[in-house]
């Protein structure tokens, strides 16, 4: 679970701090948005990480068209 949340969690603090240290609200809320973004990319495609190799069978008959 930590790996899902590790760096989007990085991000929010990162706009939190943000916001605390400069008091401005789009900043911080871009990032916090862009947090957001990172958790569902991390969520949908970090368990395809090590899926690895063709996604369709081999054929082996196949040869490339020539000229």
């Amino acid at each position: 679970m930590l790996k899902y949340v590790a760096f989007p969690g990085l991000i929010l603090i990162v706009g939190v701090a943000y916001f605390l240290l400069t008091a401005e609200p789009i900043g911080s809320v871009l990032l916090v948005i862009f947090a957001g973004a990172m958790g569902v990319m991390t969520w949908v495609l970090l368990p395809t990480l090590d899926n690895v190799g063709p996604t369709a069978p081999v054929d082996p008959d196949f040869e490339q068209p020539r000229r």
